[in-house]
């Protein structure tokens, strides 16, 4: 059997023809030209789903337990569609598919004539590490499946075929130091992507694929399942967001392969709700303005950034095939994300590389202040998936995306077997969606101004911002942001009150092609939440905001005397009364005041909270009491990260009034109405915790804390910093 020839593929129609009859005089069988119009005669057969939980992995394809949805297959990185557009798109001797293509034939590993190397035991980490072998064989498996789904050839699915069957049926255990389970993800996903492709190829035989499902499921799927409960015993931090993204990959490509949609659906809890650094909240650890995601591991070094975005995109790709959209979670957070790093990569005009804003950052593993330089410029082959899902499937502007995807295209073969690489033959699409508004249009207020972020789309060539009163049609244009430039304006200019903002995308002769929608913003610091917690009766403390806000009372919370005469307070008893606010109190809040009235037993040790708002242990923003000392913290990284301002030990058995104002960087806790402390670099703003889900008075999200003693009164929110004088006045009401 010989190579399939690309050239003969892209002749002329009647040069073609003439081909090939040729080789059919000669055998023909070398062309496999039959399988370009289906890719394969059908799934081998079916395989029943297993009846155990994740705890039961080695018998998963033995049961019969009913699925909620049926899986798309070929349904992980490629569908049947995709390997439709890009046999067509060869066929019509289209770029950048052909250049994508030659970049798949003249990789080594997806020739014919290879010999699979499979071992027993494969160690990664440590004495004996011998998982390079393993490397190359599941990039083989996987580049000669592809071959055979472009060209039709079925030399490259046998060989693909014995590939995967040679390591089923040898390899039992992986295993090594803690990088056993980086393997586990990163080499698991890829031999399921590799089984995936090949399950619609008749000549793998069902039990195979049987066999590959148990094997996956047995070897690989534990130590993912393992390492993302408990970070191998680790504090949770200690761990970067590649390991968990990677780990993830795998197991959501074993849920798929294996039809098994209870682990599908681990991986998709733990992206979207998990506690570690891979999780969708914290791998963009803040947003600056333009939506710029600072990545998780981006003052690290680029090499592990770029492994963490392409692990990002493999999982985010893998799921939409499934009909999930995880690119689109949070307001396109991969996206923000992606363009920090791509960005990072990548020089200006005099060559130098970009500055780009930095908020600190402090985990287990120290504390950063810069974008590392560590590994820069990274040239991983993992652009092409995101930059045509955002701006061909989406239409939306990716402007770094797209200019790293553009000066690594084609993409090639990666060398270190991280990547599966070949983006630009398997992921590129004619544009799929036009005249897209900007989207995405976020006004924050941050040090009394309002600050927009947009997303851009692919048309515009300059986009025109936009301010009205609120109420009205009547628009003032500020100015103009430049397609390519980070979309982003800051408005210092605007009187007190509420405005509405829009942002318009103009052609390249001014024209309007379309219009965002608004966004409103309130310079007159509203009043978001108010909880006066006088009800002295029922559960329910009612918000009187008008924004119906209501809390609930929980544990041991219940009614007792009040700071006024004949006015009742919320009383918690230290031990499990709290009160329970709704999620989401400080979603899109910028400059922000809380204010609280406080009577208090003291505690025994540890730090009582009197207000804690977060989602977990990772991410809140509280303020806490000790026997010595009271601060306000905010975090998303845990205790390791938070950033702080203290004063002394608050008065015990009096009502005392405390309130904490944030006006951009600038944190000041007041006592009584007067400033006790202040810091001038506490970067996260309330919105960059996202929409909290665990908002209580009384309670803290570490479960080893202790409850707060005493009783709390005329609990408020601002959307706004307090001045001095206003602070002065809630303390004397």
């Amino acid at each position: 059997m010989t190579d399939f020839d690309l050239d003969a593929f892209l002749m002329p129609d009647a040069t073609r023809r003439q081909w090939l009859q040729r080789a059919l005089l000669t055998g023909g069988s070398a062309l496999g030209l039959a399988g370009c119009s289906g890719g394969g005669a059908g799934a081998p057969g079916d395989v029943a789903a297993g009846a155990g939980g994740a705890s039961a992995p080695a018998d998963a394809v033995a049961g019969s337990a009913p699925k909620a949805k049926a899986f798309t297959h070929p349904g992980l990185l490629h569908t049947e569609a995709d390997f439709a557009r890009m046999r067509s798109q060869i066929a019509a001797r289209r770029e950048p598919w052909v250049s994508g293509y030659r970049a798949l034939t003249s990789s080594s590993r997806a020739r014919l004539g290879g010999v699979p190397q499979p071992l027993a035991t494969v160690v990664r980490g440590g004495d004996g590490e011998n998982f390079r072998t393993m490397v190359e064989d599941v990039q083989r498996a996987y580049q000669l499946a592809l071959r055979w789904k472009v060209s039709g050839d079925t030399a490259y699915a046998d060989l693909a075929v014995t590939y995967v069957n040679a390591w089923v049926s040898t390899m039992t255990t992986l295993t090594g130091n803690a990088d056993r389970f980086i393997a586990a993800g990163i080499y698991g996903y890829q031999w399921a992507n590799a089984a995936e492709i090949l399950r619609t190829y008749a000549g793998w035989a069902a039990a195979d694929v049987a066999a590959c499902q148990r094997w996956l499921l047995a070897v690989f799927y534990p130590l993912t399942s393992s390492f993302l409960k408990d970070h191998n015993g680790s504090n949770i931090t200690n761990y970067w967001a590649s390991w968990d993204l990677l780990t993830l990959a795998g197991m959501l490509s074993f849920g798929v392969f294996c039809d098994r949609r209870d682990i599908y659906d681990e991986a998709l809890g733990y992206f979207n709700h998990g506690r570690g650094n891979g999780a969708l909240q914290h791998m963009v650890y803040a947003r600056h303005p333009g939506h710029l995601g600072q990545w998780q591991e981006s003052g690290r070094d680029q090499g592990h950034s770029t492994l963490s975005i392409s692990m990002a995109a493999c999982l985010c790709e893998m799921a939409w095939n499934q009909g999930d959209d995880l690119y689109g979670l949070d307001d396109n957070r991969l996206l923000a994300g992606a363009e920090y790093v791509a960005q990072s990569n990548l020089r200006d005009a005099a060559g130098n590389f970009y500055a780009q804003p930095f908020y600190t950052y402090s985990n287990r593993q120290g504390t950063m202040t810069v974008v590392s330089d560590s590994g820069r410029p990274n040239y991983r082959p993992c652009w092409e998936a995101i930059y045509n899902h955002y701006a061909k499937r989406r239409g939306l502007a990716a402007p770094w995306v797209g200019a790293l995807a553009a000066q690594l295209r084609p993409e090639g073969n990666t060398w270190l077997g991280d990547d599966l690489s070949f983006g630009t033959l398997t992921y590129s699409r004619d544009a799929e969606a036009t005249r897209v508004p900007p989207s995405g249009l976020q006004a924050i207020v941050r040090g009394g101004a309002v600050q927009l972020s947009w997303w851009g789309t692919a048309e515009a060539a300059a986009y025109a911002v936009e301010r009205m009163p609120s109420g009205s049609a009547t628009a003032t244009v500020l100015g103009q942001v430049q397609a390519g430039e980070v979309c982003t304006w800051t408005d210092a200019s605007a009187a007190r009150g509420q405005w509405q903002y829009q942002v318009r995308a103009l052609d390249g002769a001014g024209a309007t092609l379309a219009v965002s929608a608004a966004a409103a913003a309130d310079l007159d610091v509203p009043l978001l939440l108010s909880l006066p917690l006088d009800e002295g009766q029922g559960t329910v403390a009612q918000d009187a905001s008008g924004h119906g806000l209501n809390a609930v009372l929980k544990g041991g919370a219940s009614w007792d005397s009040g700071r006024q005469a004949g006015r009742q307070a919320l009383a918690l008893d230290g031990a499990t009364g709290h009160l329970e606010m709704p999620a989401g109190l400080l979603h899109g809040v910028g400059d922000v005041s809380l204010s609280v009235w406080v009577w208090w037993s003291g505690v025994g040790s540890g730090n009582a909270r009197v207000f804690d708002l977060g989602s977990s242990d990772i991410t809140y923003l509280a303020l806490l009491l000790s026997r010595d000392t009271m601060r306000v913290s905010v975090t998303n990284t845990s205790y390791f990260g938070e950033q702080t301002v203290s004063t002394g030990a608050l008065a015990q058995g009096r009502w005392v009034h405390l309130a904490v104002t944030l006006r951009d960087r600038t944190c000041t806790l007041y006592v009584d109405g007067v400033a006790a402390a202040s810091i001038a670099t506490m970067d996260l703003a309330p919105y960059q915790l996202g929409a909290t889900t665990q908002n209580w008075l009384g309670r803290a999200q570490y479960g080893q804390d202790p409850f707060f003693k005493g009783r709390l009164q005329d609990f408020r929110i601002y959307g706004g910093a307090l001045d001095a004088a206003a602070v002065q006045v809630l303390a004397r009401g």
